[in-house]
């Protein structure tokens, strides 16, 4: 008996109730496991996959700088460091816009397989922010399908405290629930025009 109490006292997720990113984090990761393993949805790295390739595109220029450097030194360099100082702002640029236009606060995208394997995946994809100073958790969630003509959209408002006891851990049944009927109103609505 003892270890079953462990086992779910090693389950629970207890964080500081006054740190706002360890909540949304917390309350991310939730869904996420949510969607996951409740619905054998796969989860799809691609969006990651693009900002660090991005990344890896400005570390080479850097590192290539920096050989280029090291092996011409610097006034013979002039001419390479500065445009590889110009690609790597410009990869910067690049990565700013590409978290603030593609990824949106996105922190799950997942795929719902086809069990018969003719249709095409329907792709999840969920995203959330925290306002400060007011506890609202905002959980957007969007089903497409594989075309995107059918794109339908659910979005939630709620109090974190809805989500974690007076001690601050989670309460995993809560989030599930959450998900569950925010999925559900999502099937049931229309595509959006």
């Amino acid at each position: 008996m003892g270890k079953e109490e462990s086992n779910t006292d090693d389950k629970q997720i207890k964080i500081n109730k006054w740190d706002y990113l360890a909540l949304k984090n917390t309350l991310d990761d939730a869904v996420k496991e949510v969607l996951i393993t409740k619905y054998n949805h796969v989860e799809d790295f691609s969006l990651i996959d693009y900002r660090l390739l991005i990344c890896t595109f400005a570390v080479l220029v850097a590192g290539f700088a920096l050989g280029w450097d090291f092996f011409n030194p610097f006034p013979k360099s002039r001419f390479v460091l500065t445009v590889c100082v110009a690609l790597y702002f410009i990869t910067m640029g690049a990565i700013t816009l590409y978290t603030t236009y593609m990824e949106k606060g996105i922190f799950a995208v997942t795929l719902e397989r086809d069990e018969s394997g003719f249709n095409p995946d329907v792709v999840w994809e969920a995203s959330s922010y925290i306002k400060k100073h007011t506890g609202m958790y905002y959980l957007t969630m969007v089903r497409k399908d594989a075309v995107g003509v059918d794109v339908r959209e659910r979005e939630i408002s709620k109090s974190v405290a809805n989500y974690f006891d007076d001690e601050g851990t989670l309460c995993q049944d809560v989030v599930e629930n959450e998900v569950t009927k925010m999925r559900e109103a999502v099937l049931k609505l229309k595509k959006i025009e």
